[in-house]
């Protein structure tokens, strides 16, 4: 696929680990003009192999271009809460934008969902990867209130790389398949994440026989 077009408010990137989807999404958040360690144009510090090899290689076009935004890493959330800490020692309204408090000082998932609440206003683009991973199914229900509310008040772009069958349940959304060596747009029904979970839950005991069984 030479080109994507965005069509929604908001697309999920799915495949496996690997499959490149979180590679692009560090792409986009480079010519976003985003720290792709994680956080926005205005959030500047160092992590080890913060950068990206793929951004020289694509070319984003939009309209209106939109400046605001954020890139969520669900893998480098510590180092960006700390991050947020020294803003907050340097001035004292750095934690204004993520419910009034260190995200250090709230459990994982209230840290995410304080992020969500606080941080993501205004007309923006907001490039998610895997923020199921400090999210309960109940907060991942919540978070897809939140999504809505989003696209829903303002001009914004969600862009989610996600493995959760709950997120990819949104209505409307987009859905990029980036296994087999290419990227496809799917419906929910044909994700394996959708037919896997189906299938598990309608018939647990017997998938867990097939697993669980001894090799001939």
């Amino acid at each position: 696929m030479d080109e994507i077009q965005f069509k929604s408010p908001v697309t999920f990137f799915v495949g496996d680990n690997g499959s490149g989807k979180s590679t692009l999404l560090e792409a986009i958040a480079h010519q976003c003009g985003f720290n792709v360690a994680g956080g926005s144009r205005s959030n500047s510090y160092e992590l080890h192999a913060s950068e990206s090899s793929l951004a020289a290689h694509i070319r984003l076009s939009w309209m209106p271009k939109l400046t605001n935004g954020f890139f969520l890493r669900a893998e480098s959330f510590y180092q960006f809460s700390s991050h947020i800490d020294e803003l907050e020692r340097e001035c004292p309204t750095g934690y204004s934008g993520y419910g009034g408090k260190s995200l250090h000082a709230q459990s994982h998932g209230e840290s995410f969902l304080s992020l969500f609440l606080n941080r993501f206003d205004g007309e923006g683009i907001y490039l998610l990867d895997e923020p199921e991973a400090a999210l309960s199914p109940a907060r991942q229900l919540a978070f897809l209130r939140i999504m809505h509310d989003i696209v829903s008040a303002e001009e914004s772009q969600l862009i989610i790389a996600t493995h959760s069958p709950i997120l990819l349940g949104f209505p409307g959304a987009t859905i990029l398949n980036f296994d087999e060596g290419s990227i496809a747009e799917t419906t929910y029904e044909e994700t394996d994440h959708y037919q896997i979970t189906k299938y598990f839950l309608e018939n647990r005991e017997r998938y867990l026989h097939e697993i669980f069984k001894e090799e001939d």
